[in-house]
């Protein structure tokens, strides 16, 4: 493993056992309490599968973000001198009062709600029952729709079902091969690295990415080559899938017996793939058409010894990013690999409880356990839960980008609740949001800092942080864990549970919101008979820190491992699905004009509103440069250090340029952590994948004119 990726810490005599709060590797760690205000706990790793005790800078300086000197302790409500302190029931009132006057004026979709893929379960799935139980709205989405959702659809489409990694992550220390596609596993989650050992040992790791990536990088050692770095054009995944697919079956390296008997579709995908011979690749996406053979031939040669493909943001957050992910799964299909041991397909998730988050009601056309709310047996059975009639459940609602677009406008959201996410920096078009945002009759900000969503607010509502509160994640693997309270609540917060409970008996609700222990029992029992079934769990099951692999119905032991002997379909098999190369929003069509693609940093997460509140993150990555070829830079006249201006007809944003051989000479690569001026998804379009609703993050026309000469 390259540097100090992962910071190894001996373990705890004591404190409270808990989990980071933030990737979706859920490292574990223990919290033990100290009269530091600063940082009120001490954090250090804990052995647990995913990282083995060690953490990464963002996990070990988690403590600070505890104790952070802008911390919001008291309710604040927007007054005519601006946003000033309250007490919760002022808070409460005037929330009431908006959401009432809202509905009888504007119908009851005029009130949404946007929730995120950093709750715990029980609060993913208090949302979604508030929203439709007592608020009886529609209108509810949440962040992870720009997260997991192209898996999300391309997953349920192959197998009947998504669970981002349907095998322990421990299994890919068994390796040859691991294709890795559109995730830099080196920079966002650190910890990740050393499941890749084995497969770099055997010289397979193979990486897709159009950067040359921390992961990128592990391709090679100073001794020996690790595996092969492919780097496309951008938007040219499709056709790179197309031309692995077209080697594997035109070599008959695929698994003939494992199509035969557990697909459906093969016919068609061969005839699609014929028109993608390496060389035809080679031309359309840039990668030399001996490396498409030769990483094609290394995962066959692999598939009996263990072989995974691994998909990520990269190929998922474009417009045509089911699809694109459907070809990563058909690759796998062919090679035999869902359902072996070791080997398989998976996804790597983003966000802490991205596979929870989206598994218990917060996304617009589900309800608890996965189940479509479209369903009429599934809309019975959660009713019988709730105890309400099944025609009191609205209908599917509109997707994260729409709902956000829609506020303000006459028959769009009029007032808004948002929990735990920050659109003003993370929403795509973010310029635009921000106008929306601001044309709300009345927003509801739940968070613990003022972020820049939270600075539009009419009312701030404090709430906990992760370890301050009780409740369960589900982490990368489909695995439930639980986050654990080691902190007192800080001055006037209050747990979101209570505030929700609290807001529907104002509502004229009897509804029930109770405990996080509470919450999560009913939200066994809602999610019983589900695709992600919890109805086997309790919190006194995972209090003994058992692995439970989601699904996990009554009486069972869960499941580790999916796909063994069947698929969850009506006919057992997977699904090749027959798709062929689609356009991305914006394809670029002249040396005037570069493609502009987003991602993160080792130092900052996701909207940066926490760990650009870290000092020493802060300072690795005080604001969001701008990656651009040196050659390209010559050719613009651009100097490592100066200040650019990127434009296109969305939006304008200004980053210093850091000169780098690891970015295509006709891409440019820009962080989306920061805010204001800095804000890289000011430029970044609406348009969305018409199956997952995924914005295009990956590939943003722009252009490129310089602001002065001065090397920083």
């Amino acid at each position: 493993m390259s540097e100090s990726l992962i910071t190894q810490e001996p373990p705890a005599s004591h404190g409270v056992a808990s989990h980071c709060p933030y990737c979706a590797l859920q490292c574990a760690m223990t919290l033990t309490p100290n009269s530091d205000a600063s940082e009120p706990v001490t954090v250090t790793g804990r052995e647990f599968p995913t990282n083995r005790g060690g953490l990464c800078r963002k996990g070990s300086s988690a403590a600070k973000v505890l104790g952070l000197g802008d911390r919001i302790t008291q309710p604040m409500i927007r007054t005519a001198h601006g946003l000033e302190p309250t007490t919760w029931d002022h808070a409460l009132t005037a929330i009431t009062e908006a959401i009432r006057g809202t509905q009888r004026e504007h119908g009851r979709d005029a009130v949404g709600i946007f929730g995120a893929g950093g709750l715990t379960n029980e609060k993913a799935y208090a949302l979604g029952k508030f929203a439709r139980a007592v608020l009886r709205t529609s209108r509810i989405d949440y962040n992870g729709r720009f997260c997991m959702s192209s898996a999300a659809a391309a997953g349920n489409r192959a197998f009947g079902l998504d669970r981002g990694l349907p095998f322990p992550l421990t299994d890919l220390d068994h390796a040859h091969a691991v294709l890795l596609i559109g995730s830099n596993v080196a920079d966002t989650m650190p910890p990740f690295v050393q499941h890749l050992a084995s497969a770099r040992e055997h010289g397979g790791l193979f990486v897709i990415d159009p950067r040359e990536s921390a992961t990128a990088d592990l391709t090679r050692s100073e001794e020996r080559e690790c595996g092969i770095h492919l780097a496309p054009t951008p938007g040219t995944d499709q056709e790179l899938l197309l031309g692995l697919i077209h080697v594997v079956i035109a070599e008959g390296l695929y698994d003939a017996a494992y199509v035969a008997s557990r697909t459906n579709g093969f016919a068609r995908l061969k005839r699609t793939a014929q028109r993608y011979w390496p060389e035809h690749v080679q031309s359309l996406t840039g990668v030399p058409a001996a490396k498409i053979r030769a990483v094609a031939r290394g995962l066959a040669t692999a598939k009996d010894r263990g072989a995974f493909v691994l998909t990520g943001r990269g190929v998922e957050q474009h417009t045509n990013g089911s699809d694109t992910t459907s070809l990563a799964i058909n690759l796998a299909l062919l090679l035999g690999l869902p359902g072996r041991e070791p080997g398989g397909y998976g996804t790597v998730t983003g966000q802490g409880n991205g596979q929870g988050g989206r598994e218990h009601g917060q996304k617009c056309d589900q309800l608890p356990g996965y189940r479509s709310i479209n369903d009429p047996q599934a809309r019975a059975h959660v009713a019988s839960v709730w105890g309400i009639d099944e025609q009191d459940i609205p209908g599917p609602g509109i997707d994260a980008t729409q709902l956000l677009l829609s506020c303000g406008t006459d028959h769009g959201v009029r007032t808004l609740m948002i929990h735990g996410s920050n659109p003003v920096v993370s929403a795509p078009n973010a310029t635009r949001v921000t106008r929306a945002l601001a044309d709300l009759d009345f927003l509801v900000v739940s968070d613990f800092v003022l972020s820049e969503t939270a600075q539009l607010a009419h009312v701030i509502l404090p709430v906990a942080q992760w370890a301050e509160e009780e409740g369960t994640m589900t982490n990368l693997e489909g695995r439930v864990i639980r986050r654990r309270r080691a902190l007192p609540l800080p001055g006037a917060a209050r747990d979101e549970l209570a505030v929700l409970a609290e807001l529907s008996t104002r509502l004229g609700s009897t509804m029930f919101f109770g405990t996080a222990e509470q919450m999560f029992e009913e939200l066994t029992r809602a999610s019983a008979g589900g695709r992600a079934d919890y109805s086997g769990l309790s919190y006194d099951l995972l209090d003994q820190e058992r692995a439970c692999y989601w699904p996990y119905p009554a009486g069972s032991a869960g499941t580790p491992r999916l796909f063994r002997d069947s698929f969850p379909t009506a006919d057992g098999r997977a699904t090749l699905a027959d798709v062929s190369p689609r356009a991305i929003a914006e394809r670029i069509f002249d040396g005037a004009e570069l493609t502009l693609i987003t991602g993160r940093l080792l130092g900052h997460y996701q909207s940066g509103a926490q760990t650009r509140r870290v000092p020493e993150l802060l300072a690795s990555d005080p604001d969001g440069r701008v990656e651009i070829n040196p050659e390209t830079a010559h050719l613009y006249g651009v100097v490592e250090g100066q200040l650019l201006t990127l434009h296109n007809e969305r939006g304008t944003v200004q980053a210093r340029a850091r000169l780098s051989r690891q970015i295509r000479r006709d891409t440019l690569f820009m962080p989306f952590h920061f805010a204001g001026s800095n804000s890289v998804n000011r430029l970044v379009s609406s348009a969305t994948d018409p199956l997952s609703k995924m914005p295009e993050f990956k590939a943003t026309r722009v252009w490129v004119s310089q602001e002065e000469q001065c090397v920083a």
